[in-house]
């Protein structure tokens, strides 16, 4: 790959990390293509260069968020334990910029182009098999992820911060870990 291509490249996966970090902490809707560029350290006119328009950069920010996140709390292992610990914690909670996708985001992509549901669909697909080829298994691991989803946006949404982390510790106590 030339310079110019490897930098290239470069510059898009800092759109693309810029956008993603955005997203989770301000929302898809909230966040302008000139504010995405301008955290990633380029200018506003240079977006043509990389992405067709701001929903082919939400779809890959989107699906680069959910693998980011499979690997860095051990889920591509299918290790669920390990995945819930990470999850349900204040620190998670504190920062949606840097955490789950799905938990950040949710609630508006539900309303997205059928696109960027699917991008995120196939991510919930493959986090599935990771848990294991058993059905049985596999529906028991879905069951335990949608509680630490919930809870991490409840434990988001509400006041004062002592019910957040009731919150958070009765999810906890609810999937089997450890106080």
């Amino acid at each position: 790959m030339g310079t110019s291509q490897h930098q290239k490249a470069q510059s898009r996966a800092a759109i693309i990390t810029a956008a993603s970090r955005l997203f989770r902490e301000r929302g898809v809707e909230a966040v302008s293509v000139a504010q995405i560029m301008d955290a990633a350290g380029m200018t506003h006119g240079g977006f043509p260069r990389h992405f067709a328009n701001k929903q082919e950069l939400v779809n890959e920010a989107l699906a680069s968020a959910a693998d980011e996140q499979r690997v860095s709390n051990g889920t591509s292992s299918g290790d669920f334990e390990t995945f819930a610990n990470a999850y349900l914690t204040r620190q998670h909670r504190d920062h949606p910029e840097t955490g789950c996708v799905f938990a950040a985001l949710g609630g508006e992509i539900s309303r997205a182009p059928a696109e960027t549901r699917h991008v995120l669909s196939e991510r919930i697909q493959r986090q599935v098999e990771a848990f294991g080829d058993d059905p049985d298994m596999q529906a028991a691991a879905l069951g335990r992820w949608s509680t630490l989803i919930g809870a991490m946006v409840l434990a988001r949404l509400v006041e004062p911060e002592d019910l957040s982390d009731q919150i958070i510790a009765a999810a906890r106590k609810f999937v089997g870990l450890p106080d």
